[in-house]
């Protein structure tokens, strides 16, 4: 079969590999009929991820059909539409049964898929611990409709959710990208007072302003003045933030009102800092780390209602034999491109 792998800093390469084969009563063998390119496979592919293994192949985030499974799996079936969770866990150890599945301590837990173990960049994948990380579509929702389930979206809504955001709050999203937008679709399902989106890119504020009419967006270089004059409690109630870019975590807790909670969900690919002293008496709570991924049921549910419509990310899409040129174009940011859609 056809993989997209990781050879080494700077250096993916299409390549043809073994199907892969059932090895345990808890794997599933899964065709990808869509997947997509992440912004963690451009960190996988600049080397700013330490722990994933040369010649794994890459991606995280599809959507396929179940070929086969092993003798304990229940929760599907083969020739069951489903979702690929970003991540794979036990369901039995300290971690997950408190919902912390990114933590999972089994070799393969957390964010294993594209990184430490094959991934779905390719026309099959196995998933380990298949009852918890394949989650099966319903009949109303379409590959595409589905496709960020597994990641972006379980990352949007897993902030929101551990955010303790109230109905009035005033939200403020520090960066418009996929999963920017993703997190602002589903702090919307809280119902703020504002939400409010920062993106420098003006390409991007514009396909915010489409995408998120409910919110107010703005440029960086307004945004404190901005949250200043319209927070009557001096920032807002919840700050997101998702950039990852420079200066945008200081941002983010300047931004804040005093009590305030922070979620970082970006990625760096720097240390940050943390100045104590200037943000003493601010009393900010932080919320940080990797997705914990274990909702994706409700999300499809909200999909499925309609509650939710994350299509419009897919704004082009290559076959799997063209994935090169998906990459530059994705990295690059060029023709609109907002996520790329891949087909086995």
């Amino acid at each position: 079969m056809l993989a997209y792998v990781y050879k080494d800093k700077g250096n993916f390469a299409l390549e043809e590999k073994p199907r892969p084969v059932i090895t345990d009563p808890k794997d599933a063998i899964v065709k990808i009929t869509l997947a997509s390119i992440c912004t963690s496979d451009l960190h996988i592919k600049r080397g700013f991820v330490p722990r994933a293994v040369k010649g794994v192949t890459v991606g995280h985030e599809a959507v396929g059909i179940v070929e086969e499974v092993g003798g304990e799996i229940h929760n599907v079936k083969a020739g069951d539409r489903v979702v690929v969770n970003v991540e794979t866990f036990c369901g039995e150890c300290f971690f997950c049964k408190r919902g912390y599945v990114n933590n999972c301590t089994d070799k393969n837990g957390g964010w294993a898929i594209g990184c430490r173990i094959d991934g779905v960049q390719a026309q099959y994948v196995k998933v380990p611990f298949a009852n918890t990380g394949l989650i099966k579509i319903p009949d109303n929702v379409s590959d595409e409709e589905a496709l960020f389930v597994g990641d972006i979206l379980a990352t949007g809504y897993w902030a929101a959710d551990i955010s303790g955001m109230e109905e009035g709050d005033v939200a403020l999203i520090i960066g418009a990208g996929p999963t920017g937008i993703c997190t602002a679709l589903c702090a919307a399902l809280k119902n703020p007072s504002r939400l409010i989106i920062c993106e420098k890119d003006e390409k991007r504020r514009e396909f915010a302003k489409h995408i998120c009419p409910m919110a107010e967006v703005i440029a960086p270089e307004s945004v404190e003045e901005y949250i200043k004059q319209n927070c009557i409690r001096g920032g807002a109630d919840v700050v997101f933030e998702v950039a990852g870019a420079e200066n945008t975590f200081e941002l983010a807790w300047k931004c804040a009102r005093p009590n305030a909670v922070v979620v970082v969900v970006a990625m760096y690919d720097k240390p940050q800092i943390l100045p104590l002293p200037d943000m003493y008496g601010k009393n900010l709570t932080f919320k940080t780390g990797g997705v914990d991924g274990c909702k994706c049921n409700e999300i499809l549910a909200l999909i499925s209602q309609k509650k939710i419509d994350a299509t419009p990310l897919i704004t082009h899409t290559f076959s799997l034999r063209d994935i090169k040129e998906a990459y530059d174009l994705f990295e690059s940011r060029t023709d609109g491109v907002i996520k790329v859609a891949v087909k086995p």
